[in-house]
């Protein structure tokens, strides 16, 4: 399934770290396609840790995160428009 996680991070005592763990979070599970904003293609499974970890990392009262979930079909639901080239997250990866 596809998620498309965005987050606010409050930038007051401690923020800087949270913003650097939470974003390390979602680069381990997908693609930046925004500044604070990811593309994850991920299992139930991995979005259940992946979820736990950021929720663990945050500070509710300051922050606030946000998931979209775009489900399986994705494809019909996501639209880029602009300078930089769309992201395509099941094209094959070239190292």
């Amino acid at each position: 399934m596809l998620v498309l996680i965005s987050y606010d991070v409050a930038s007051g005592s401690g923020g800087a770290k949270r913003l650097r763990r939470i974003a390390k979070a979602c680069q381990d599970h997908g693609q930046r396609v925004q500044y604070s904003v990811f593309e994850c293609l991920i299992t139930p499974a991995q979005w259940s840790m992946l979820r736990q970890r950021l929720l663990d990392e945050m500070d509710a009262d300051q922050d606030s995160l946000r998931f979209y979930f775009l489900g399986a079909n994705w494809r019909n639901r996501v639209e880029h428009v602009g300078a930089k080239a769309g992201y395509d997250p099941e094209a094959p990866l070239i190292l």
